[in-house]
């Protein structure tokens, strides 16, 4: 089945389950969850129920689309995400991306835990991504170019929207959430990295380090959608701290900040669907 009928078959199951018809996606990384839990009048469609969808194996992913609304915008998460080291492709990874742009979607908030590399950064801080750094070797813009879904030689320049970036700060001083910003560096994983990698990444530019995002950031602004970034800062990357590295820390650590992030997201979601209006 060619790619363009798999993302028909997508939409058309999706619409036949749901009457939302969302203006904002989220992309919930590692234990960032349960913010689609706030939603309200959700309807919840597991992954193996959509066409195209691969299912996520990692702790801390649900596993499932959530649609609701939240301040009265419509919105849909993804409730846990696929990643490269699982042993999808790309093009499957991202699949979600295109099925949320043809449902609507114009606002892609990607969210993410990820390691600090920039030592003036803390264990248990969001970041704000202005940029970011494709360490993964791969691009899920490979192959054949689909005109209608975007142009074949898309400008990353400013593929992390200012106008939405704007609204972060605006939204992080008007909670009083501290909000770093810094440039998110993709690798494949699923090892952590080397202390040597970590300090290679610091000289490249990067403050923060994980194993997602870059590719769905990639297939929004081919797209056409606005994108914004943040990261859960979940731990300090090797090489900063003598501490081992684990993904249950990762787990703890992201709950532990579970009340800022949540406010946070609600209140950039909310000055979207205002300026909407």
């Amino acid at each position: 089945m060619t790619t363009k009928r798999l993302l028909e078959d997508a939409v058309t199951k999706i619409l036949s389950k749901t009457e939302v018809r969302p203006e904002v996606g989220l992309i919930l990384g590692s234990g960032l969850g349960v913010l689609a839990e706030e939603f309200e009048r959700p309807v919840k469609i597991p992954y193996e129920e959509v066409p195209g969808f691969p299912v996520s194996t990692v702790e801390g992913h649900a596993g499932q689309l959530v649609f609701g609304y939240l301040h009265d915008v419509p919105v849909v998460a993804m409730q846990g995400r696929f990643h490269f080291y699982e042993g999808y492709s790309l093009k499957e990874v991202t699949f979600p991306v295109r099925v949320m742009r043809a449902l609507g979607v114009a606002s892609l908030l990607v969210t993410n835990a990820a390691g600090s590399i920039n030592p003036s950064f803390s264990s248990g801080e969001l970041m704000l991504i202005r940029d970011h750094l494709n360490v993964l070797g791969a691009n899920p813009l490979i192959g054949k170019n689909i005109d209608e879904w975007g142009t074949r030689f898309p400008d990353m320049s400013s593929a992390y929207s200012q106008r939405l970036r704007t609204i972060a700060r605006k939204g992080s001083a008007a909670l009083t959430v501290p909000l770093q910003e810094g440039v998110y560096a993709s690798v494949t994983g699923p090892s952590y990295e080397t202390p040597a990698e970590v300090k290679m990444l610091q000289k490249l530019g990067a403050d923060a380090v994980g194993m997602s995002t870059v590719p769905e950031v990639i297939v929004a602004v081919h797209s056409g959608m606005e994108v914004l970034g943040i990261s859960c800062l979940s731990n300090m990357a090797a090489g900063i701290v003598d501490t081992p590295l684990s993904h249950e820390e990762v787990i703890h650590t992201t709950k532990r900040v579970q009340h800022d992030f949540l406010q946070l997201m609600k209140e950039i979601v909310k000055r979207i669907g205002e300026e909407r209006r």
